[in-house]
């Protein structure tokens, strides 16, 4: 079973080697790396270079957005299965791959999600919060609760059936993605309970308030498009949801 990891970058010539290198430490996998370039202006593409053909397709071009550019991996991966790593964000360790690979292994299970921790921008080693997720009941969606998006990952099948992500969404399109595919189409989803990825905090959604004000919005708008009623408070119960995590230290 073929895995395609897509990373979308532009202009973190500082952090985009640590993504990379998590993805190619991974042991026992066949992995596709897709690396979508926005055309970045510091240097990043001299270090994407430095892999060589480690990395299986290499995009450098403009795009409008993250959305955008991880649409444009979609359209070429060629892996089984398909997740995404930021160019912030690494892997937690070398055996990442080859646990979500051995539970997409079941012929029922349509995609995958794990655990996620939040670290320090200036210390990798220094946890700031953990997102610990929960056997999955698709329910749980109307009280706010979501799995940690870039832990998330799906057959390639179900990108070919229901569509990529919706780029009109700004900073809510992963929102929207998973709520299309885990709750509209009903994807059997399988937990894994371990931390997959690193994330360095900071992240587009909540950068500000206006940023989070702008998410709440298009957070309703994702199940409107889908058809289904927003939940009853999503706008307090989704960041309700995550005090837990600044609990887990």
């Amino acid at each position: 079973m073929k895995i395609s990891v897509i990373t979308a970058v532009y202009n973190r010539r500082e952090t985009i080697a640590d993504a990379l290198d998590s993805v190619f430490s991974q042991r026992n996998v066949d992995l596709e790396s897709i690396v979508v370039d926005g055309n970045s202006t510091d240097g990043t593409s001299d270090v994407i270079s430095q892999f060589g053909d480690q990395v299986s397709r290499s995009i450098r071009e403009p795009d409008t957005g993250i959305y955008n550019a991880l649409n444009k991996g979609l359209r070429v991966a060629t892996g089984d299965v398909i997740g995404f790593l930021h160019a912030d964000d690494w892997l937690a360790d070398e055996n990442v791959l080859a646990d979500v690979v051995n539970l997409m292994s079941a012929p029922k299970v349509d995609g995958v999600y794990a655990d996620l921790e939040y670290v320090d921008a200036n210390d990798r080693n220094q946890v700031r919060r953990r997102w610990v997720s929960a056997a999955y009941d698709a329910r749980r969606f109307r009280r706010g609760w979501m799995p940690p998006h870039p832990t998330v990952y799906f057959r390639r099948e179900f990108y070919d059936q229901f569509g990529f992500f919706n780029e009109e969404l700004r900073t809510a399109a992963d929102y929207e993605l998973l709520v299309r595919m885990m709750v509209r189409h009903r994807a059997n989803m399988a937990y894994l309970p371990r931390v997959t990825v690193k994330m360095r905090v900071g992240g587009a959604s909540n950068s500000s308030l206006t940023n989070r004000l702008n998410a709440n919005r298009d957070d309703r708008e994702a199940w409107l498009i889908n058809e289904m009623k927003p939940p009853l408070g999503l706008r307090f119960t989704k960041p309700l949801r995550k005090l837990p995590q600044f609990l887990r230290r």
